[in-house]
């Protein structure tokens, strides 16, 4: 079978006003009534750039996933977190610290994505990813994510 996909399929994209909806986000997030509501599905991460030392705050859906905070990405904020360095998050309204495992391999990649997938079907379309018949993320889709650079990341809240 031919592949009809575009040329960008597989790669998530960010969204026209991408910076302004990530701003009231953030702003939300830290608003501790709010925040229950909303937080439910986001957290804050605080990054700062490994060469340039610029800071990033960068709101994220997250999955509750094995007593870990499951993320996943291909942007370049993603490279700035290593295994075994904390970083702070804003979580339910209250910033903490978290140790961060980094997966960059296709096996743990497509597996954290499935699992987010089918967690956050907000998560699936932003990264492209299609559902079989059964429910089940398209394993095609999941690795063309791992292909255009995704990687995910547990979080354990300190």
């Amino acid at each position: 079978m031919a592949d009809e996909r575009s040329p960008g399929a597989g790669r998530a994209q960010t969204l026209a006003l991408q910076g302004v909806a990530n701003a009231i986000v953030r702003v939300l997030l830290r608003v501790p009534v709010v925040s229950r509501g909303i937080g439910k599905r986001l957290v804050t991460l605080y990054v700062v750039g490994r060469r340039s030392g610029k800071r990033y705050t960068v709101p994220v859906a997250y999955t509750r996933h094995e007593g870990a905070l499951l993320i996943g990405t291909p942007f370049g904020w993603g490279h700035n977190l290593r295994t075994g360095e904390p970083v702070e998050v804003r979580f339910q309204g209250r910033r903490r610290v978290a140790d961060v495992v980094v997966h960059t391999d296709e096996d743990a990649v497509v597996r954290d994505y499935a699992v987010i997938a089918r967690d956050n079907r907000n998560f699936a379309g932003f990264n492209k990813i299609g559902f079989a018949a059964n429910g089940d993320p398209d394993p095609a889709d999941l690795h063309l994510a791992w292909a255009a650079g995704a990687r995910s990341f547990h979080l354990r809240l300190r």
